[in-house]
């Protein structure tokens, strides 16, 4: 079976090393990936600007949607492409106040509840998992492929599956009608392979 070209919802390592910049243009340019969300933590606002126009330019030079984590104000100073929102971040209605017409994706994680509410606010995407064990961050919510064949019936919005995926599992998720794999550690945090060696193991 055929997936689509671009089925990677990247997301950056936690922190910003030596040659990341170098590394996410070579991975970018495989062509497999549709957004770049950058995930930092902890990092004052005026880095993470700095940090985000360097992105920004690769993302829009290759053809990637930049989204910023967390934070619709960032997202909107660093003209990203949108906003991710966690359960615990800022409602979506107040944050297409901010961004507007803007790209705006939640994670509803296992929830049949959280995905109805999600769609009845418009939003433009919903993240759903955790499919496996994470590196990335602890697994509150585990998600099943039944869990996603029931999301899949409420809406036609983009499903983007979260939670450990790698070389081995993606494809379980593809065929079950995921639209894009968030993947973060099996990227960055590849004790075999560099990222653009790993991205280039998801066909």
């Amino acid at each position: 079976m055929k997936f689509r070209a671009k089925f990677i919802y990247l997301i950056s390592p936690n922190k910003i090393y030596t040659n990341f910049f170098c590394d996410l243009k070579k991975v970018l340019d495989t062509n497999k990936v549709e957004f770049f969300q950058l995930r930092l933590k902890k990092i004052p606002r005026p880095k993470i600007i700095n940090i985000s126009k360097k992105i920004k330019k690769i993302c829009k030079n290759l053809n990637v949607k930049f989204i910023i984590n967390d934070d619709p104000m960032l997202a909107k100073i660093v003209k990203a492409d949108g906003c991710h929102l966690g359960q615990n971040d800022m409602h979506i209605k107040d944050a297409r106040k901010i961004i507007r017409n803007k790209i705006i994706g939640i994670t509803c994680n296992n929830s049949i509840k959280k995905v109805k509410d999600a769609l009845k606010n418009k939003a433009d995407y919903i993240a759903i998992g955790a499919f496996n064990l994470s590196k990335t961050k602890k697994v509150k919510f585990k998600a099943t492929i039944s869990d996603l064949k029931k999301i899949r019936k409420l809406s036609k919005i983009p499903i983007i599956a979260i939670g450990g995926i790698n070389q081995n599992n993606y494809k379980k998720l593809l065929l079950n009608k995921a639209d894009f794999l968030a993947i973060s550690s099996f990227i960055w945090r590849n004790k075999k392979l560099k990222p653009v060696e790993a991205i280039k193991k998801l066909k």
